[in-house]
C-alpha cells in the first residue's frame, strides 16, 4: 500500500528554490505546442495584478539527491523557460541584482560544499537535457546539430522563443517596472498545490495511479512507466534507451505503437482486447489461462517482432521480407485489413512461410467478400489461431483452426456477383481479376461507369442504380485519373474511356455491351464474380 500524500501550498519561489528536480523516464516527455503555451502565457500576463495565481498540482517524491517529478512537469519545464527569458532580459535592461535573484530561485542551485552550480531541473533524457540545459545557460537554442520537428527538443525551443517574444512585447512599455511585477509574480504570488511522496522506489506507481484517475494518458506512456518500474536501476537507463529506440519507429503515433505491441504480445500469448493490454502484462487483469510475459521478456518480444512489423505497416521498408511476402502485405494493406498481422508475424517463423501469408490472404479476401472481418470474435480467433501457429511451429493449423470460416466457391461467386463494396474494396478486386494475381500492382484508377450524377443515363432506373452502382460489374480500371466531363452516357462512355482501360481491362467485353442497365451490370458481375473465384480458389 502507498503511503499517504502529504500536501502544502507552495509558492513557485519557495518550491524551485528549495530543492532540485528531475523529470524521471517514466514520465512523458514535454508535449506542449503553441496552444498550450500561449494559454499558460496569456493566463499568468492576466494575474500579474491579482494577489495569487494557482498553477495546479505538482507531484514530487523523494531521491537521495534530488526529487523526482511524479506529476507536473509541462508547467514545470514551461515555467522555467519563461523565467530563463526573464533571467537574460533583466541582464540585457541592466537589472541584474534581479537577474541574480531570478537566477538562484528558478535556474540554478549552488552547491555550498563545491561551489558548483547545478540546474534546478533536469530531464533524464540526454539530448533533450542538452537542449533544455543550453537555453537555461546562453538564452538561445543550441547550434551545429540538427534538432528533428515534433521532437521533444524542437517544443523546448519553440516555447522558449514564444515566451520570449511575448515577454518583450510586454516589456516595451516600461522594462524596468515590468521586469520587477514579473520576478515579484512568480517569486511570490504564483502557487502550486504540492504533494511529496516518500517513498521513491513507489514513484512509477504514483505516477500511474494519478494520471489514470481522470486524466489522459496514452496506455503506451503506462506501459513504459510499468517496464521500467520492474528494471533494477543498474539497467533502467539501458531499458529506456531501447523502448524510445522501438517506438521511434511509429512516428509518434501511439496508437499504432500500442497496436504494435498487442499484435506482438498476442502471438505468444494469445488475443488480448485493446482495453485490457496494460491490464495483462502488469498483471491488473487475471486470465486463467495465460501468463503475461516478464518486463524483459516483453521488450525481447518488441525486439524480435520489430523488422517484419515494421514492412507489414509499409513494404517499402528494408527487412527481412522476400518480394512475395511484401506483395501479401501491400494487398492487405490496400484492403486495410490489419487483424491478421499476428498471424503473419507467426506464420513467418515457420516453414513455408510464404505459402502461411497466401493462405491467410486468401482467407481474408473470401470473407470480405462473403461475409465480414469486422467483428471482435473473427479478431479473437485470429488472435487464437496466432498463437496456436506460434506454439505449433507451423501455419498449417490454420487450416484446421479457421475452416469454419472459409467460405465455399459458390458462395464467394454469388455474393462477389451482386453485393456493394467500398471503392477501395472494388478497385483491388478488380486490379486482382485484371491481372490473375492476388497480389496485384496499384495500376489504374476504378470509374464506376454508371453513376447516380448522371441524369442522361437513361437506361438505368434510380433504384437500380442504388443496388447496383457499387458492385464490381459497375467497374473499369482505366489510365485515365479523371473521367472525361461528356462521358456521362453509355455511348459516350464507351467511346471516351474503354480505349483507356489498363492492360487486362474487360474493353473488348464492355464494347459488345449495347445497353449499359441493370441486367448489363448483373450479367458482367457475374463473369467477373466467376473469374476472381479462378484467382482466389
Amino acid at each position: 500500500m502507498l503511503p499517504p500524500l502529504n500536501a502544502s501550498a507552495s509558492s513557485a519561489g519557495k518550491l524551485l528554490s528549495s530543492f532540485t528536480f528531475e523529470v524521471p523516464q517514466f514520465q512523458r516527455e514535454y508535449s506542449w505546442a503553441r496552444d498550450e503555451v500561449a494559454e499558460f502565457w496569456n493566463d499568468l500576463r492576466g494575474s500579474l495584478e491579482a494577489d495569487s495565481y494557482f498553477l495546479g498540482l505538482v507531484i514530487l517524491t523523494d531521491k537521495p539527491e534530488r526529487k523526482l517529478v511524479v506529476d507536473g512537469q509541462q508547467r514545470l519545464i514551461t515555467l522555467t523557460l519563461l523565467a530563463t527569458a526573464i533571467y537574460f532580459e533583466a541582464k540585457l535592461k541592466n537589472r541584474m541584482a534581479l537577474a541574480e535573484r531570478i537566477q538562484a530561485d528558478f535556474i540554478r542551485s549552488i552547491d555550498y560544499d563545491t561551489d558548483e552550480i547545478d540546474p534546478r531541473l533536469t530531464l533524464s533524457d540526454e539530448v533533450d537535457n542538452t537542449t533544455f540545459q543550453t537555453i537555461l545557460d546562453i538564452g538561445e537554442p543550441p547550434s551545429g546539430f540538427h534538432i528533428a520537428e515534433d521532437s521533444v527538443s524542437r517544443r523546448m525551443i519553440d516555447s522558449y522563443e514564444y515566451l520570449r517574444e511575448r515577454l518583450r512585447d510586454d516589456l516595451r512599455s516600461d522594462p524596468f517596472k515590468r521586469l520587477g511585477k514579473w520576478a515579484d509574480f512568480l517569486t511570490n504570488r504564483l502557487y502550486f498545490a504540492v504533494f511529496i511522496h516518500p517513498d521513491s522506489s513507489s514513484a512509477y506507481q504514483v505516477y500511474e495511479v494519478i494520471n489514470t484517475r481522470g486524466k489522459e494518458l496514452t496506455t503506451a506512456d503506462l506501459l513504459k512507466n510499468y517496464v521500467l518500474s520492474q528494471t533494477p536501476d543498474a539497467k533502467r537507463v539501458a531499458v529506456y534507451e531501447q523502448w524510445k529506440q522501438i517506438a521511434r519507429h511509429f512516428s509518434d503515433d501511439s496508437n499504432s505503437f500500442v497496436q504494435y505491441i498487442r499484435h506482438a504480445v498476442t502471438v505468444e500469448s494469445g488475443h488480448i482486447l485493446p482495453k485490457d493490454l496494460f491490464g495483462f502484462l502488469a498483471g491488473r487483469v487475471k486470465h486463467t489461462d495465460r501468463i503475461p510475459p516478464s518486463p524483459q521478456a516483453l521488450m525481447n518480444i518488441l525486439e524480435k517482432h520489430l523488422p517484419l512489423y515494421r514492412q507489414m505497416m509499409d513494404p517499402t521498408l528494408p527487412g527481412p521480407s522476400q518480394p512475395e511476402a511484401l506483395g501479401i502485405f501491400a494487398a492487405l494493406n490496400s484492403l486495410s485489413v490489419i487483424a491478421v498481422r499476428p498471424i503473419l508475424l507467426a506464420a513467418a517463423r515457420g516453414p513455408d512461410a510464404i505459402n502461411g501469408m497466401r493462405y491467410i490472404l486468401r482467407l481474408v479476401v473470401r470473407r470480405i467478400v462473403v461475409g465480414s472481418l469486422g467483428t471482435g470474435n473473427i479478431e479473437r480467433r485470429f488472435g487464437e489461431a496466432a498463437k496456436a501457429a506460434f506454439d505449433s511451429g507451423s501455419w498449417k493449423v490454420l487450416q484446421q483452426d479457421l475452416k469454419d470460416l472459409n467460405p465455399d466457391r459458390a458462395d464467394f461467386v454469388s455474393q462477389m456477383g451482386r453485393r456493394s463494396f467500398k471503392k477501395g474494396v472494388l478497385t483491388f478486386l478488380r486490379r486482382s481479376i485484371v491481372t490473375g494475381s492476388m497480389t496485384p500492382d496499384d495500376e489504374g484508377t476504378l470509374h464506376f461507369i454508371w453513376a447516380s450524377q448522371f441524369p442522361n443515363w437513361r437506361s438505368m432506373s434510380e433504384e437500380d442504380g442504388s443496388y447496383w452502382g457499387s458492385t464490381i460489374g459497375n467497374t473499369f480500371l482505366s489510365v485515365l485519373d479523371k473521367r472525361p466531363s461528356d462521358a456521362d452516357n453509355w455511348p459516350a462512355f464507351k467511346r471516351s474511356m474503354l480505349p483507356h482501360g489498363i492492360a487486362g481491362e474487360w474493353s473488348d467485353r464492355l464494347e459488345r455491351i449495347k445497353e449499359w442497365d441493370a441486367s448489363a451490370i448483373e450479367t458482367v458481375g457475374s463473369s467477373l464474380a466467376e473469374a476472381a473465384a479462378g484467382v482466389w480458389y
